[in-house]
């Protein structure tokens, strides 16, 4: 199994991460407050506040003592649930590693409608594979799968150092990611990892090769591999072309020396 440590892919459009470093900081802060509970309250607020598919669809319905939201809203609190701290752990490592070329490819505020839109389709896509389920589905897997597929859209040759046993390896991201979407597959496929919501993660990046398109700046083509400079304008290499091409012109006196005086005449 590949554990993400750090990607070889500099942001150029946004001075700092804030909104993925706002979600991880969000996330933690509310496992803090799901461990600080007592088990049965843990519990209560796990089904108050995860996404259950039979609740949503209006097939069950939640004693009113737990029912604290209406249930549609499930949807987006269950993203900022962990079910333990490897789930956490693990959650915010790809979002870190992967989370700012994604904001820095769309903007801030753009980052936040895509980041909970592919969190939506996340939990619909699991929803559909099991309507009548009473299980709650917690934790931001589900969009952060989104931000998994957008980042092997835009960068799939970009290097992603890797976790592999003791050794740190440099790897494309089409392999690393590429080979994370497969293993999801596989997993439905073989019914393997009981409990854990694989429609979902499929569901989520999905939405993230879709959505990707429309939500980047224009300036940033697809599949570009590595992120260099920013693309510039028409109009800004019309200007460069017509700059000089940087050959400096030297003014000689009658000894053939350099005056450095430009009123000189040519000799």
């Amino acid at each position: 199994m590949f554990i993400p440590l750090y990607d070889s892919n500099p942001t150029h459009r946004i001075p700092y991460q804030y909104v993925t470093l706002a979600i991880v900081a969000a996330c933690v802060l509310v496992f803090l407050w799901q461990i600080s509970l007592d088990p049965r309250s843990a519990e209560e607020a796990i089904y108050a506040l995860g996404a259950i598919p039979a609740v949503i669809t209006g097939q069950r319905q939640l004693p009113p003592d737990i029912a604290i939201i209406p249930s549609y809203a499930t949807i987006i609190t269950s993203m900022f649930l962990h079910g333990g701290w490897m789930h956490l752990i693990g959650n915010m490592v790809f979002l870190w590693v992967l989370g700012d070329n994604i904001e820095d490819a769309m903007g801030h505020m753009r980052y936040v409608v895509f980041y909970l839109v592919c969190g939506i389709a996340a939990a619909f896509c699991h929803m559909a594979a099991d309507f009548g389920s009473t299980m709650p589905m917690v934790g931001a897997s589900g969009a952060i799968s989104g931000v998994i597929g957008a980042y092997l859209v835009l960068h799939p040759k970009a290097k992603i150092h890797v976790l592999i046993s003791w050794w740190v390896v440099a790897l494309p991201a089409w392999i690393v990611l590429g080979g994370w979407i497969a293993l999801q597959f596989f997993n439905v496929a073989t019914g393997g990892g009981g409990g854990i919501a694989w429609w979902a993660h499929i569901g989520g990046a999905a939405a993230g090769v879709i959505l990707i398109p429309f939500f980047k700046h224009d300036a940033i083509p697809l599949f570009d591999g590595f992120v260099g400079e920013p693309t510039p304008t028409k109009a800004a290499q019309q200007t460069r072309a017509r700059q000089p091409s940087g050959i400096r012109l030297v003014r000689r006196d009658e000894r053939g020396v350099d005056s450095g005086d430009p009123r000189r005449p040519w000799r």
